[in-house]
């Protein structure tokens, strides 16, 4: 099923926002919490600084029929500094690999393809672009039933 989820990004918070949303809204975690330390080596990543290895690499929580999905982006990995206001992303999970890139290459027209189209270690088909207008955008295509 398509879906249409918010992604946010925080300066080493993350899980104290997460466990914050998780007390408001309920729930569990999707999966638990993934950390950068839990990322296998290799797949042309830089070497991982020690001081970033129990920040969260990805964490989701649902919230009232949609996915809240959040990160910490440590400097140390070369992300860009999280400022407020821009720190998010709108991910959208078509059902189809060619929907996928039809849709990824109209919003990146234009713009910035900040990470290209392709098979990412967790199973997924991903990329991240920010269309002309700067509204961020993260494309995840999952053949599985769970999306990210």
């Amino acid at each position: 099923m398509a879906a249409v989820n918010v992604y946010l990004n925080f300066d080493g918070r993350c899980e104290e926002a997460f466990d914050f949303y998780k007390s408001i809204f309920g729930g569990e975690f999707v999966d638990g919490i993934s950390r950068f330390g839990d990322m296998p080596a290799g797949n042309d990543m830089p070497p991982l600084p020690e001081e970033v290895a129990n920040e969260v690499l990805h964490v989701s929580l649902p919230v009232m029929g949609s996915i809240l999905m959040g990160s910490d982006a440590p400097s140390a990995m070369g992300t860009p500094p999280v400022t407020s206001g821009t720190n998010m992303h709108i991910v959208l999970s078509p059902d189809s690999r060619a929907e996928t890139e039809r849709i990824f290459n109209a919003l990146a027209d234009g713009g910035e393809v900040t990470m290209a189209l392709q098979d990412a270690f967790w199973g997924s088909y991903f990329g991240t672009c920010t269309d002309r207008y700067g509204v961020q955008w993260m494309l995840d295509y999952a053949e599985s039933a769970v999306k990210i």
